[in-house]
């Protein structure tokens, strides 16, 4: 715990950061708060300090009721409710109303939706449609036919499915279902500093890079994911794009930028678009992906989305690390990750001390 100083400095600048850390109580009222509370300065006098809130009750205090201090910071409360309110989403066929997400999160609709997009990254409405893509995703995986997964995933109309699932199955609905059957897909495999790279696309852009230590692997990895797909050597665009991220492994200063043509569910789709945000240099864990996404209690299914994720590099899920920042596992190798966040890390170092 802090010093009783630290402590009053602390109240007295009502810094929010000290939320955890400790509590205090006012002896007139019989009240604790958390550091940050907006009520009203108590003299010096009346105070006591206290490790937490059992601490603070045990010697006979209650919590307030404008900071709550027993119900953890107002984050943990936030990232609940919009739990809360995605719970809502999954749980019926149509997308609820605003009145009735904001009611289930127990937040104001005025502040709801600002809220939701904070912690989601997407409105309400986006993260609902996503929802909605992932179930239609997921039939039409099971072999379902195209009709009926529309009209399960309730989108009440083909042409709103196929206008979705443009932006979020990376394929029509049709070749999803027959595993690529009908694609054009080309490739180049250069030499990194980090082994060979493999990099793949189809016409609306790279659907899949990889690592390894041998071409002929990684070409027929390539042919595994996409059984159904014709495989055609690279064109001169195809060409450049690769360069580009080999000098992006050479010099890790800017992530390139290239069309992706990314194929999972709609909820591997937000996984890989929160791992898109990370900027090079900096780790983030899978319980803040889950988190980011509003759902904390989907570390499991985040860990499953990262792993699954065809596009190694432009899709960073190197920067993605345990909670206790240790390296957890990478399909194409745990010293390519250490080696990957070093790399990132010295560049913007560099690139943050040419600025000064």
């Amino acid at each position: 715990m802090l010093t009783t100083q630290q402590c009053w400095a602390a109240l007295v600048s009502r810094d929010g950061s000290a939320d955890g850390a400790f509590v205090y109580a006012v002896r007139t009222t019989g009240v604790y708060c958390r550091p940050g509370c907006a009520s009203r300065m108590p003299r010096r006098e009346n105070v006591a300090f206290y490790e937490g809130p059992a601490a603070a009750e045990a010697a006979g205090f209650r919590p307030c009721k404008r900071c709550r201090p027993h119900e953890g910071s107002p984050a943990d409360r936030h990232v609940a409710a919009i739990d809360r309110a995605c719970a809502l989403i999954r749980s019926g066929d149509t997308l609820p109303t605003l009145a009735e997400m904001a009611a289930a999160a127990g937040i104001s609709r005025f502040h709801f939706h600002r809220v939701f997009k904070q912690i989601t990254g997407a409105t309400p409405r986006e993260w609902g449609k996503a929802h909605r893509l992932d179930r239609f995703a997921a039939r039409l995986d099971a072999g379902e036919s195209v009709a009926g997964a529309v009209y399960a995933a309730g989108f009440g109309a083909s042409s709103r499915a196929y206008e979705a699932a443009s932006s979020g199955l990376g394929m029509t609905p049709g070749a999803r279902r027959h595993g690529g059957r009908g694609e054009t897909i080309r490739f180049t495999i250069v030499k990194t500093a980090l082994g060979w790279a493999l990099v793949a696309a189809t016409a609306r852009g790279i659907c899949m890079t990889a690592l390894g230590d041998e071409r002929s692997a990684l070409e027929a990895e390539l042919r595994r994911r996409f059984p159904a797909a014709l495989i055609w050597p690279a064109d001169a665009a195809l060409t450049a794009w690769a360069e580009q991220i080999v000098r992006f492994v050479t010099r890790p200063d800017v992530q390139p930028d290239l069309p992706l043509d990314i194929r999972g569910t709609a909820f591997q789709a937000q996984v890989w678009r929160a791992l898109q945000k990370i900027p090079p240099g900096r780790t983030t864990s899978y319980s803040e992906v889950a988190a980011a996404l509003g759902r904390p209690q989907a570390v499991r299914a985040v860990a499953r989305a990262i792993a699954s994720n065809n596009v190694a590099l432009l899709v960073p899920c190197h920067r993605v690390v345990r909670s206790d920042g240790e390296l957890a596992g990478y399909r194409w190798g745990r010293e390519r990750k250490r080696a990957l966040i070093a790399r990132e890390r010295e560049a913007a170092q560099a690139a943050e001390a040419a600025a000064e």
